[in-house]
């Protein structure tokens, strides 16, 4: 057994065994002991502005290391702020582990300060949610939500501690790290019958989403396309697992509305191959809106199935051991001559949208020079993280990426907020790189109480604002369903000002040329630097075009 301890020293001596390397949070009264005992031992502790900042940057640290990042939270409304962060990470595949405070035991059933069902309050938006009631059993339910967080499909755990129990007396020993799980390929039957299936196929397409975006798998996907030259159409947040060599079999990423190359080539194909692809980033009522797509899927979770995606085969297991063991098994495709015109095509329409255009508004910066510029700037070990708005449709459509989860989205929840804290996890655990992130001027007030969190641990983060005055996403597509506005107007900000307010260094850049001095000066200064660039998006309306009914956001 080991020597008694309290509740907070168990919980250090729990996170130390996960190797958790970061605990972001702000600490109250309920919780304070475990903050108390992190200024001893254990992750090194980062104080944000809002939980809710601090719920993103966990979720940033399980997308970009595949192990939970860990939030701390008071009681009352210091829990219920994590609930945008939480819902955020567990649709999108990002593991969490969620600490929240609670009343005293004594006070749960009372109506009394902060106290409240924390549980139920997150069951809903997690894949686990419990409140410890007894101290002996805090390391155990720490390593079970742990474990379930970064299963598949990977999520959001929150555990719910009262202050007695915190505080409280523990003589049990503390759970030991555990191995992951090995987990095989698909059935030998089920990587046959893709082979043959494939070779079969006149047009043949993988259709990579999220699940399939680590390291790992996006190895095992450029094995398979250099080997057989089957293209590849990415979701948003599996950009990056095509490599610049590979980049004549990418045809571009999908999302939103089904107007891009990438929709045309999975109408067109007689076999999508669906690899780690999950609906939420962009349902199969978009892109297979005729529902006559065959369709087989390779995931490590079964499909969930709807009228527009019925897999014929689903290979479950270890994604990219399936994709290893299915490799030997099929040969180069040799496409026919009428389906590599078609390609050529598609290549053409990539190129030619991608075409830079000189904004003839004075003072304003179109959006694909910014994309140019930054595109001539990034390197491919850098990582950019961008918000949700009508910049984060161009950089999806155009910005190109090279290594997986190195151009990161929201494109679950599509969540206001995250560029910022999400870049501030990215210094942190891709440290001696530079981080680049993006927002519009609606959303970087969500979340930018967290530029002094940066400037604090002097994180060398560019943040480009795409300033319009506008909630322009919404306002785009209400001039398409409504021909008017509504709802989308505010005032302006000095963020250049703002910047500096912080001790972050402020830019204002009104041209392609002044966007890239700034870039520059960002990349040469210690600590964030904040670009104000007024945007000229008078074009947001061929965002739109040719738009399926109900496809807006």
């Amino acid at each position: 057994m080991d020597k008694s301890r309290n509740g907070a020293e168990v919980i250090v001596e729990s996170l130390k065994n996960h190797q958790v390397d970061y605990v972001f949070g702000i600490p109250g009264a309920k919780i304070d002991g475990l903050f108390n005992s992190l200024v001893d031992d254990g992750p090194e502790l980062i104080v944000t502005r809002h939980e809710q900042n601090a719920a993103f940057m966990a979720a940033a640290v399980g997308r970009l290391t595949g192990n939970p990042g860990v939030v701390v939270a008071t009681s009352g409304p210091g829990a219920s702020n994590l609930a945008t962060g939480l819902v955020t990470a567990t649709a999108e595949g990002d593991p969490v582990l969620a600490i929240g405070g609670q009343v005293k035991r004594r006070d749960l059933l009372k109506l009394t300060h902060q106290s409240m069902n924390n549980a139920a309050l997150f069951e809903p938006i997690t894949k686990y949610s419990a409140e410890i009631q007894d101290p002996e059993t805090i390391s155990e339910v720490l390593a079970n939500a742990y474990r379930l967080a970064k299963s598949s499909k990977k999520g959001a755990s929150f555990i719910s501690i009262p202050q007695d129990v915190v505080d409280g007396t523990v003589k049990a020993a503390n759970i030991k790290p555990l191995s992951d799980p090995k987990i095989g390929s698909a059935s030998n039957e089920d990587i046959q019958y893709l082979s043959q299936r494939i070779k079969a196929a006149e047009l043949p397409v993988l259709l990579v989403g999220m699940r399939a975006s680590t390291e790992k798998e996006a190895n095992a996907i450029r094995d398979i396309v250099e080997k057989t030259n089957i293209p590849v159409v990415e979701t948003f947040q599996a950009a990056g697992v095509i490599s610049r060599e590979l980049e004549d079999h990418f045809f571009g990423r999908i999302g939103l509305f089904r107007n891009q190359p990438g929709d045309m080539l999975l109408k067109r194909s007689d076999l999508v191959i669906a690899v780690g692809y999950d609906p939420i980033e962009y349902e199969a009522r978009n892109w297979n809106a005729e529902g006559d797509s065959k369709i087989i899927v390779i995931d490590d979770t079964p499909a969930e199935i709807d009228q527009y995606f019925q897999p014929e085969r689903e290979l479950i297991g270890d994604i990219g051991k399936t994709l290893t063991v299915l490799s030997p098994s099929i040969e180069a495709k040799v496409l026919s001559e009428k389906a590599t015109e078609y390609l050529d095509s598609l290549h053409e329409k990539l190129i030619q949208r991608d075409n830079v255009e000189t904004s003839a508004v004075n003072g304003l910066t179109h959006p694909l020079e910014v994309i140019d510029t930054l595109q001539n700037l990034v390197t491919d070990e850098m990582t950019v993280t961008v918000d949700v708005g009508s910049h984060y449709i161009w950089m999806a459509r155009h910005f190109r990426c090279y290594e997986p989860r190195h151009l990161l989205f929201s494109n679950g929840m599509q969540t206001l907020g995250v560029a910022l804290p999400w870049a501030i996890s990215a210094a942190l655990v891709r440290p001696n790189t530079q981080i680049i992130s993006v927002s519009g001027d609606g959303g970087f007030l969500f979340s930018a109480q967290d530029l002094e969190t940066a400037v604090r641990k002097k994180l060398n983060i560019i943040h480009l604002i795409w300033n319009d005055g506008r909630y322009n996403m919404v306002e785009f597509q209400e001039q398409l369903k409504y021909h008017r506005i509504s709802g989308v107007d505010f005032g302006p900000v000095d963020f250049v000002k703002y910047a500096e307010a912080f001790g972050a260094k402020g830019l204002r850049a009104t041209s392609a040329q002044e966007l890239k001095a700034a870039i520059l000066t960002g990349f040469e200064t210690e600590g964030p630097v904040v670009i104000d660039i007024p945007i000229d998006y008078q074009d947001n309306k061929k965002l739109g075009e040719t738009i399926l009914p109900d496809q807006f956001y």
